[in-house]
């Protein structure tokens, strides 16, 4: 797991330059958006938030660039079960909780659930790329 905005950054880089995508000004402040983000945003969210540093961004660029970022592994996609898809800058192995009232998701760590073996009968019938766990719940704030 990446530990610093200025690791996060040349990891960026690096995936970009090895899968020849161009580092632009707006592909880097889409990248630092995110990276500043603990709320797994939406493209739209996204959208709002890099707006602000950039005005005449369109909305199908930063959705393109999000799908991009996820191509060549610098973001992963969290699947929006029913909602708009969202985006994590953390690859690493991990796992969320989603509030099912607020639609709020959050990262967790947990060795066990890593260590969670694949069936035979799925393994038989798919080359596994990745597990998680998804909790669902209700959080803190909702439960008031």
């Amino acid at each position: 797991m990446i530990q610093n905005t200025e690791d996060h950054l040349q990891d960026f880089r690096d995936k970009c330059r090895k899968n020849r995508l161009k580092i632009t000004p707006q592909r880097t402040g889409i990248y630092e958006e995110l990276n500043r983000a603990s709320d797994h945003p939406t493209a739209d969210q996204v959208y709002n938030r890099v707006k602000k540093r950039f005005p005449h961004i369109s909305f199908d660029t930063v959705y393109r660039t999000l799908q991009s970022f996820s191509d060549i592994g610098v973001v992963k996609i969290v699947e929006g079960y029913g909602n708009p898809r969202r985006f994590d800058t953390d690859t690493g192995s991990h796992h969320h909780m989603r509030c099912v009232r607020c639609h709020k998701i959050i990262d967790f760590y947990n060795r066990e659930y890593d260590e969670i073996p694949v069936p035979e009968d799925i393994k038989e019938q798919f080359h596994v790329l990745d597990k998680k766990v998804i909790l669902e719940g209700i959080c803190d704030d909702c439960a008031e």
